[in-house]
């Protein structure tokens, strides 16, 4: 027979049994005991979120969990496991760079830092004809089972075992599948080539890139024909993928270039993409209003073209594109070679010094990289100036750092508009791109004297041409830097804020966010970013690193 004690514990159990069935919340929240759980993996409190449509600001919390946005609303309830205060503060997307070389040193240090921070959470490379695959194996590869050239599947694998801080799309360079079929050499490909690099372009299409690209400017892209790219561009239409071309030429020739390029548009009825459109040289910075009447014409035809652009008016090259084309046929040694022939040097000399003067001089080239470790103090230097500081003549030292370099050095051209640039980001169909690298203040991706655009791109279209030359609206400006972008590489969740879409976001200070880097110095983080976050996990907050790394490789809807 039970105690009088054990009755009382009983009848005081049972009654709290019953009052917890009849109201849980209410008695979980008494229960000094019982630790909430949090609702959300993060909430950004309060920010005016823009949500990349280019639609106006509106202030409301956004809340992810896992790697997906799960509510916008005025207020959403319950916590995060971890909070962002946004009160005064815009939140957008995670800045899509439709044109990057951020993959380039991406093996190097997975951490891209110069990418990430500036709230950039999505790269688009395999840009300017270059893309890592199709790409030659050596033998051992091949006798292994490897195929004669690299894969797209095999490449997103690899980035996917890296996990770099940013996501990576990429695009196939045609560029790289006419050096993996018919090599450096400047000839039509056969009709059997041809197929093979049709089929090329469609396995990578098929595995996942986002679109193709041509650089039409550097060997060996620059050998192919019209009827070549129209041919290798057909597989992108029926997958409603973008054709982005480096053009054939940016300065003299630029308008004769839009209209090769609009060809190859219109003979396979593909969207164009040109990269970073640019009128070169003052002699034509008045051709803008030709080039967009161009534009205008072929999308009045029913063809979907459109552009994107750095934001600066240097461009960022290899010293190589300042001399002939013809002179760089068969790759780096035969153009060497030509240099000391007795028959082409002086062809190569008039060519060169009349493009070095369409932009205005030697002055207005920058040596931003060597590979001859004896030139390192070229680095950073116009190269006028340098070869003054030498007592030599400028061209007869680009010459020998080439020489010294086997072809690779790097260069930054001074040579476009402001106001031009005012315009481009006002054009409806307007884009913004870094068309940079990545690198870091510390670590082996600092290196050299890089385009500053690499570390300031994004933040400085905010500060110079939404607040400062009220060029677009920060709405505008965000729009071009997000959705637009994500949706001309038809990748569907990223690019827009709203639930259900992929959690890379970006806060920042609208009245502060500005760049920092610079020509003189390039390793130089911008200001004004509070967070950003990718996949769900917040990389970068208040200026400091996270411990994580949750980039990916990404495929085209």
């Amino acid at each position: 027979m039970a105690s009088p004690d054990t009755d009382r514990r009983t009848f005081v159990l049972s009654v709290a049994a019953a009052a917890l069935a009849a109201s849980p919340a209410r008695a979980l929240a008494g229960a000094p005991w019982v630790r909430r759980r949090p609702s959300h993996d993060l909430v950004i409190r309060g920010g005016t979120v823009f949500d990349g449509t280019g639609t106006a600001g509106f202030e409301a919390d956004v809340a992810i969990a896992g790697d997906r946005i799960v509510a916008v609303a005025r207020r959403v309830a319950g916590t995060g496991a971890e909070e962002i205060a946004a009160k005064g503060l815009a939140v957008a997307p995670g800045f899509v760079d439709i044109h990057s070389h951020g993959d380039g040193s991406m093996d190097d240090d997975p951490r891209q830092e110069s990418v990430v921070r500036q709230g950039v959470t999505t790269i688009i490379v395999g840009q300017d004809g270059g893309s890592r695959a199709p790409r030659a194996l050596s033998q051992a590869d091949a006798d292994q089972g490897e195929g004669a050239v690299s894969t797209f599947e095999a490449v997103f694998q690899a980035i996917d075992r890296l996990a770099p801080s940013v996501n990576v799309a990429s695009m196939v360079g045609l560029g790289s599948v006419r050096a993996a079929v018919v090599g450096e050499e400047d000839r039509p490909a056969t009709s059997a080539e041809l197929a093979r690099m049709v089929a090329l372009v469609e396995t990578a299409l098929a595995q996942g890139a986002c679109g193709a690209s041509s650089g039409l400017e550097y060997t060996p892209g620059a050998f192919a024909s019209t009827e070549e790219l129209i041919a290798l561009c057909r597989p992108l239409r029926r997958r409603r993928l973008p054709y982005a071309t480096h053009m054939r030429n940016e300065d003299d020739r630029v308008l004769e270039s839009i209209d090769e390029s609009i060809a190859v548009a219109r003979g396979t009825r593909c969207a164009l993409q040109i990269s970073h459109l640019k009128m070169q040289g003052p002699r034509n910075w008045n051709k803008l209003d030709q080039a967009f009447a161009r534009i205008a014409r072929a999308r009045k035809g029913g063809l979907d073209v459109a552009f994107d652009r750095y934001p600066y008016t240097a461009y960022q090259t290899g010293l190589t594109n300042l001399f002939p084309t013809w002179s760089r046929d068969g790759g780096a040694a035969a153009f060497l070679a030509r240099l000391d022939s007795a028959e082409a040097a002086p062809r190569i000399r008039t060519y060169t010094l009349d493009k070095v003067e369409l932009i205005g001089g030697w002055d207005n080239v920058q040596i931003t990289s060597v590979r001859a470790e004896e030139d390192r103090t070229a680095e950073g230097h116009r190269l006028g100036a340098y070869a003054a500081s030498l007592g030599r003549d400028p061209y007869e030292v680009a010459v020998a750092l080439l020489k010294r370099s086997n072809g690779a050095v790097g260069m930054v051209g001074f040579a476009m508009s402001e106001d031009n640039l005012d315009r481009l980001y006002a054009h409806a169909q307007g884009m913004v791109c870094s068309d940079g690298g990545a690198f870091a203040v510390d670590g082996p991706t600092h290196r050299g004297s890089p385009h500053p655009r690499g570390a300031g791109s994004f933040p400085r279209v905010v500060a110079r041409y939404v607040r400062e030359r009220k060029a677009i609206t920060l709405a505008q400006a965000i729009h071009k830097m997000t959705g637009l972008p994500a949706s001309r590489v038809r990748l569907r969740d990223r690019g827009r804020i709203a639930r259900g879409t992929a959690a890379d976001v970006v806060v920042f200070d609208a009245a502060t966010i500005a760049d920092t880097a610079t020509y003189q110095n390039p390793f130089s983080y911008p200001v004004g970013i509070t967070a950003a976050v990718v996949n769900g996990t917040i990389a970068v907050r208040e200026g400091a690193r996270g411990d994580r790394r949750t980039g990916r490789a990404l495929r085209p809807a």
